[in-house]
């Protein structure tokens, strides 16, 4: 099965007491918070589906800086599932090199993680649908999506495109706290929020 997250930001303690972009005030401490979005995501996603994750991984300064690259590959040796990592903007390309030469394999025996710079292209529910960290504004479409993170509480005015951040309001178009925070989301969760949406949308037209 695949599942879809952006935007985990592992680490970054700033979040803990942001008033206003992504706050996270429910956690005391970055370690709470990374143990919650482990729990969650190892209670949901299992040893052989994919996880495509949209970017923003981790964000901490470290010196030097291969300590963060170290707590990151730490933190998603401890993830289940092949996870397919799309650069954000706080991803560096020294991490994706680190991330690949202490690459694990997963249990099917495939490699624990895959590498896009700029993004993913798939095709499901008769969507053709772009995994990308930034939004893409993809114009009068019809059967095209974009999955994406980076505005972390925010969503796009736009019905094709789909915020799956750990933050995201879209997630509100499922059924109430059925997602527990850092949980990815399921392709039939993706699913159903792209009909939520597009429901919510024509409704306003």
């Amino acid at each position: 099965m695949n599942f879809y997250t952006a935007d985990t930001h592992f680490y970054h303690d700033s979040l803990l007491t942001s008033q206003v972009f992504s706050p996270r005030s429910q956690f005391l401490t970055v370690a709470d918070m990374n143990e919650t979005i482990i729990n969650h995501w190892n209670a949901k996603v299992k040893p052989n589906d994919t996880v495509y994750h949209l970017g923003d991984i981790a964000m901490k300064y470290t010196k030097p800086a291969s300590l963060i690259m170290a707590q990151t590959f730490d933190i998603l040796s401890h993830l289940n599932g092949h996870i397919v990592l799309i650069k954000g903007n706080h991803d560096s390309s020294a991490l994706f090199k680190y991330l690949a030469q202490q690459q694990l394999n997963s249990q099917n025996g495939q490699p624990k993680f895959d590498f896009h710079e700029v993004g993913v292209r798939l095709k499901f529910d008769h969507h053709e649908v772009f995994l990308t960290h930034y939004p893409m504004m993809l114009g009068l479409t019809k059967n095209q999506i974009n999955l994406h993170g980076h505005i972390h509480n925010y969503s796009v005015h736009a019905k094709e495109n789909i915020n799956v951040g750990v933050d995201s309001p879209d997630i509100d178009y499922l059924p109430s706290n059925s997602v527990p925070f850092g949980a990815p989301l399921s392709e039939n969760e993706v699913i159903a929020i792209i009909a939520g949406k597009k429901r919510d949308y024509l409704q306003r037209v």
